[in-house]
């Protein structure tokens, strides 16, 4: 696997290395020795999966400390615009975000290290979505950030009008608004 660092330090794209033929392609989606050497020590505990259409966006979501997550993520079917905030305070990357597509064809991954916000809006028609998570889900834990908050500036890649959102996500405060548990020394994984 190629590891690809992004403007944020620690959020990096994953490219497999795909081998394929006239019967179609292997490749491997995770090694934990490889992740380990190439990105860092962790151990995922939950895989999660979603199936959304066109124009869902999900997020911005964390879980606040202690059940602080770390997310990686792929798409199986279909293409998203999935993008990680620092919601840091003190990082010199605060309020700063890494949007990558990810697709069915490049096969990539995204690595969101806790202390990061996280979404993403389905481009494709459909959309098969999974990721691992290095702690459990605590829904007591829930947190957001505003979609469209001015202040973060996220191109989304779909008209405002076709943005369709949970109830929960029509609730979330803009960054400025959030007083923030996740400091610059919190581990990011």
């Amino acid at each position: 696997m190629e590891v690809i660092k992004t403007a944020i330090d620690g959020v990096v794209i994953i490219e497999p290395r795909i081998f394929k033929d006239a019967r179609g392609y292997f490749f491997e989606s995770f090694s934990a020795r490889e992740f380990e050497e190439k990105v860092c020590k962790t151990t995922f505990v939950q895989d999660n999966e979603s199936f959304s259409s066109y124009g869902v966006l999900r997020g911005l979501h964390f879980q606040k400390p202690p059940f602080t997550q770390s997310k990686l993520v792929r798409v199986i079917k279909g293409a998203v615009l999935d993008v990680a905030v620092d919601i840091r305070k003190g990082s010199p990357t605060y309020g700063k975000h890494v949007a990558v597509e990810l697709t069915e064809e490049n096969h990539r991954q995204l690595f969101i290290p806790r202390g990061f916000a996280h979404g993403f809006a389905v481009l494709s028609d459909e959309v098969l979505f999974q990721y691992k998570c290095d702690n459990f889900y605590a829904p007591q834990a829930d947190g957001g950030i505003a979609w469209n908050d001015p202040d973060l500036g996220i191109d989304w890649r779909i008209p405002v009008d076709k943005v369709i959102l949970s109830e929960k996500d029509t609730k979330h405060p803009c960054l400025k608004d959030y007083d923030s548990e996740f400091d610059i020394n919190i581990p990011l994984y």
